[in-house]
């Protein structure tokens, strides 16, 4: 049995095809270096970020975008959290983002994160030993998309009131956001700025401009409907939402412009 606190050698292989004997429910957590596992039991915070000797396993080492400290895990309650100490998303697999601020519950099982850098995303691998919080649902595939050529996109004022309204459930943190339609955006516009005329079309309007110049000027696909297969549903706005989210064009702070309204 592993002691309640160990280092992980750099050399060690990927966690998603195993791991060394270990109490149930213990934290294995690896970086490019090496890593950690700890025992639910410990009450030990475990640090990870850019800077090597501030952390107890280094993520995104060289990358100044992503923060010395950039996320913490603890142990409450019997179960694992994340914590987004950091600027940057980290984004479970597929598209869920854990944005700065925020925590999230890691999984029993494999799941690799990555902190989402504008050029690069940077793997974090995470393991939770199948007992204490169940046997996890395998390995899942790694993610590689396109990079990314600068951190903000450039917006109007009215642009950004826009897609902050628009893109509201994502950044309350609801499990599984999406956009919101394009009547209730207009609705809420028109509350928000009573001497303007706000309709479902002047709203897609302004979104499909903004698609298109991220398209066109920053390469981002994804934002054209030629790019994404019938039928295209939500998909432009979840793709162009998760864009400004990731280069942090628009963050949580924004929800301000929106003057305490909330989406239903």
């Amino acid at each position: 049995m592993a002691t309640k606190v160990s280092f992980l050698p750099k050399g060690m292989g990927s966690l998603s095809r195993g791991l060394p004997p270990a109490q149930p429910g213990t934290l294995f957590v690896l970086g490019s270096d090496g890593g950690m596992s700890v025992a639910p039991d410990t009450g030990f915070q475990l640090l990870f970020g850019r800077n090597q000797p501030d952390v107890h396993v280094c993520v995104g080492a060289g990358d100044t975008c992503v923060s010395r400290r950039q996320g913490l895990i603890t142990h409450g309650y019997s179960r694992w959290l994340l914590r987004n100490t950091g600027k940057l998303p980290i984004r479970f697999p597929g598209s869920r983002l854990v944005l700065s601020g925020d925590e999230a519950e890691l999984p029993g099982g494999y799941t690799p994160l990555f902190v989402v850098a504008p050029r690069q995303e940077h793997l974090l691998e995470v393991r939770i030993a199948a007992g204490a919080q169940g046997q996890g649902a395998g390995v899942t595939d790694v993610y590689g998309e396109e990079t990314l050529d600068r951190d903000a996109r450039d917006l109007s004022e009215t642009e950004k009131l826009v897609l902050v309204c628009l893109a509201q459930r994502y950044l309350r943190d609801d499990p599984q956001p999406q956009p919101l339609t394009w009547a209730r955006a207009a609705f809420e516009l028109s509350g928000l700025r009573p001497g303007e005329r706000w309709t479902p079309k002047r709203t897609a309007h302004v979104v499909a401009r903004v698609r298109k110049r991220l398209s066109t000027r920053y390469g981002v696909p994804g934002l054209m409907e030629d790019e994404v297969p019938q039928p295209v549903g939500n998909a432009l706005n979840h793709h162009l939402i998760t864009d400004l989210l990731v280069t942090t064009t628009i963050v949580k702070a924004d929800l301000a412009l929106l003057a305490g309204r909330t989406a239903s």
